[in-house]
């Protein structure tokens, strides 16, 4: 593999914002970052004067079915997390991630902790293939996790939903189930994240151990003690601002689907679900879930980027890769600089979920990079402005998402 040198870029390393500087790249890993770096003889030289350098993007919380991996990268997601899927086509997804720089890297959760008849049960079908394991009782939860292990889950995710952001009552993990799986992830040396979309779900996650809450709930404003609590606890949040302000009604994806920087990538069909939202009958409103992101920001909580992206038709609002760029801007209105914001989908995630060769840019890392027109540590809306995706050193191909794989999945959806 040829070397690479980036000269003259203006430089996000992850934490701080460096003017006129090279980065050398060396056999897919960061050689050197500084000024007037010496080229190799072999080295390809890119002009970035005027251009910014930033770290892969890492999306903190998706569902990651193929092709979504593909259409991450080409959006400059170089890591998905995913947060439960079909544990076959996941593992085949993260082999391959090994060796393809083509596709965005990912790890997962395998399958979450669930119940009979609870949430991602109406899936059956439309985004999982089959049936997946469910929780029957707090004893069977160490067995549960060890299984969880046995699929391979980089950590563990718990769904505790009861129902009430979709408008109706569903079966959900009891409180004892809750106790006993974060306690049985920890003993099997797994971080423990929970979906909990209404505040006392969220309190419940965080008095029970969890290490992250996946979303923030939006039923109700949070009160200042419920906030410095979630401050206390020493947890990172997820808010997925992109996903709740769809199931709040709110055609937030409307703008990234017609934005010209994005549209000839898009398939009709992933250009479709981005304009759309939930239609649904619930308590609760986008604007509850900025108020909780930005006081909880400003409390000293980490606040990581996330979009919950899924499939056409399965999530209303969202698209792998480009929602991220929508999710920065959401960030951005809850209070964080854009710096910050960026901090959300780079740094801030690696650190939390133990990526400790990505999310900067320094010596030895992982050269997962992406190179922007503009200064999005200013304007946060410049990440956009694609020029070039790298993942471990090589140029990613950026391919128009082709509309009968879209289509597929939208067909799939609609015959749920």
């Amino acid at each position: 593999m040829a070397s690479l040198l980036f000269r003259q870029a203006r430089v996000f390393d992850g934490e701080s914002v460096h003017t006129d500087y090279d980065v050398l790249v060396v056999d897919g890993k960061i050689a050197q970052l500084g000024s007037a770096i010496e080229a190799p003889a072999d080295a390809e030289i890119i002009e970035a004067h005027g251009k910014t350098l930033l770290p892969g993007l890492i999306d903190s919380h998706t569902h990651a079915k193929p092709p979504a991996l593909e259409m991450a990268l080409t959006f400059g997601v170089t890591t998905e997390l995913d947060m439960f899927s079909d544990p076959a086509w996941m593992t085949e997804q993260r082999r391959e991630a090994q060796t393809r720089n083509s596709m965005a890297d990912v790890r997962s959760a395998m399958t979450g902790a669930s119940v009979a008849g609870g949430y991602h049960s109406g899936l059956v079908g439309v985004f999982f293939d089959k049936q997946y394991p469910v929780l029957e009782n707090a004893e069977d939860a160490e067995a549960f996790v060890a299984a969880r292990v046995a699929e391979g889950a980089d950590y563990f995710k718990l769904m505790i939903e009861d129902g009430t952001i979709f408008g109706h009552e569903a079966p959900r993990l009891s409180d004892e189930m809750v106790y006993a799986l974060v306690a049985a992830a920890h003993a099997q040396g797994l971080m423990a994240v929970a979906h909990a979309t209404t505040v006392e779900l969220a309190l419940l996650a965080i008095r029970a151990g969890v290490d992250g809450l996946m979303h923030v709930a939006g039923d109700r404003l949070m009160t200042d003690e419920e906030v410095a609590e979630v401050a206390q606890s020493g947890i990172f949040v997820v808010p997925t601002l992109s996903t709740l302000a769809s199931v709040y009604g709110d055609k937030h994806g409307q703008h990234l689907a017609e934005d010209d920087r994005t549209r000839p990538l898009l398939s009709d069909a992933w250009a479709e679900n981005l304009c759309q939202c939930w239609h649904l009958t619930n308590p609760g409103s986008t604007a509850n879930v900025i108020d909780a992101t930005r006081r909880l920001y400003e409390a000293g909580v980490d606040v990581l980027a996330a979009t919950d992206a899924v499939t056409v038709g399965v999530q209303p609002g969202t698209a792998h890769g480009v929602s991220m760029h929508g999710e920065l801007e959401l960030l951005v209105d809850c209070g964080l600089s854009p710096a910050a914001a960026l901090r959300a989908a780079t740094l801030l995630p690696a650190k939390r979920f133990g990526l400790d060769d990505r999310g900067r840019i320094a010596p030895g890392l992982q050269a997962d990079l992406v190179l922007v027109d503009g200064d999005p540590t200013t304007d946060v809306r410049q990440t956009l402005s694609i020029e070039g995706v790298w993942r471990r050193g090589e140029l990613a191909p950026r391919i128009a998402q082709a509309d009968g794989a879209g289509n597929a999945l939208a067909a799939s959806a609609a015959e749920k």
